[in-house]
């Protein structure tokens, strides 16, 4: 039986969550453009590891890795960008940076285990 992919189900999850926060601020708030930037890159997040785990080769899965490392970064200051200027507040923002900074750690180890595997 296959085991569960941990950043796969977690990624996927965090992708839910930035579409759902996309609408929010978009119907509530009437902002699209930070909106459309935390929605591209929470959702490449995930998209990345998909094509990881799809990979050719160890180079080719390290290289999506990670593209959705930088990805994730990106989301994290996306985040913390509209915690600043209060289109969501601060409460709302701590659930979805942690979740993000958990997938930061997460990918940032599978990378570092895969490399000294391959060196």
């Amino acid at each position: 039986m296959k085991k569960d992919n941990i950043v796969q189900i977690k990624s996927y999850e965090f992708a839910l969550l930035c579409i759902k926060l996309f609408q929010n601020l978009s119907k509530n708030k009437n902002e699209y453009i930070l909106s459309k930037q935390i929605l591209r890159s929470g959702t490449s997040i995930g998209a990345n590891i998909e094509e990881a785990i799809g990979g050719q080769s160890t180079k080719d899965f390290l290289h999506k890795l990670s593209i959705s490392y930088k990805e994730a970064r990106e989301t994290h200051y996306w985040l913390r960008l509209l915690r600043d200027s209060a289109y969501i507040s601060k409460e709302e923002s701590i659930m979805l940076i942690e979740k993000c900074e958990e997938l930061l750690r997460i990918i940032g180890s599978i990378q570092k285990t895969t490399k000294a595997r391959n060196s």
